[in-house]
């Protein structure tokens, strides 16, 4: 997709990823409408005729209602980027509350959108979806069993958009970086230790960086953005070798219990 042009919307986009992709869709001619629970204001201060709306994604109604408030602002959008997400909880036994903020969050605001946005894009024979899952959603989160399970599903839920509807002139991206230098991953806690798990495995990369290499996925329209090139090879052997993976990953486990 050239995005020159085009309506934007970017949820979490008051910091973070968010922020630094509507700040790259901007620079390449977009018209941007920002998303956050309390709105993106200051971001959308330094991007002229973006347009700021807040939404709370754990409710569909006010998803419904930021797609209607960037169509009243720039008309039909063109490409939906999916990107608020929370990392919170450790594991089963934790508080039902947080289970469901996790899901509503992670995965159900991404099935909303999608559920008002396909017909419209269907009519009209095309549309963009580029969700932000996790490399956790491909591998897994040690720390944090709603992270992990919910990124999962937030992978899984882009794959069948793409399988179903891609020859309808849909076009679907998931961005599944591993550590990125947001607020997410300095607060380690939240996922039970889980940023420190990501500190000790790679690079951690500026959201700049991370925004780039969406631009330059979505220009070739590729579905599986990686800003970390190795999480592919931890999925190559995670899907041939999944014993030994497996056993990778206990060993990590034990190495951030040792830690602690």
């Amino acid at each position: 997709m050239e995005l020159s042009g085009k309506h934007v919307v970017v949820t979490g986009a008051a910091g973070g990823i968010g922020s630094s992709l509507a700040r790259r869709f901007h620079a390449e001619g977009a018209r941007v409408v920002l998303s956050d629970l309390h709105g993106a204001d200051d971001v959308a201060a330094e991007l002229p005729g973006s347009v700021s709306v807040a939404a709370d994604m754990r409710s569909e109604s006010d998803v419904v209602a930021l797609i209607e408030a960037a169509e009243a602002a720039f008309g039909p959008v063109d490409l939906y980027a999916a990107n608020a997400g929370v990392a919170i909880g450790t594991d089963p036994m934790d508080d039902e509350s947080v289970w469901e903020v996790s899901f509503d969050v992670n995965v159900h605001d991404h099935r909303w959108a999608a559920r008002r946005l396909l017909p419209g894009w269907l009519a009209r024979g095309e549309g963009y979806f580029c969700s932000t899952a996790s490399a956790a959603g491909l591998l897994a989160q040690i720390g944090s069993a709603p992270y992990s399970v919910t990124k999962h599903a937030a992978v899984a839920f882009a794959e069948w958009l793409d399988i179903t509807y891609h020859d309808r002139g849909l076009r679907v991206s998931c961005l599944c970086p591993q550590g990125v230098n947001t607020p997410m991953i300095a607060a380690g806690d939240t996922l039970g230790d889980g940023g420190n798990v990501v500190r000790m495995v790679g690079v951690i990369l500026e959201p700049e960086d991370v925004a780039a290499v969406v631009v330059e996925a979505i220009a070739d329209e590729r579905f599986l953005i990686l800003p970390h090139p190795e999480v592919a090879d931890y999925l190559a052997l995670k899907g041939g070798e999944h014993a030994r993976w497996l056993a990778g990953m206990r060993k990590l486990n034990r190495r951030v219990l040792e830690g602690a």
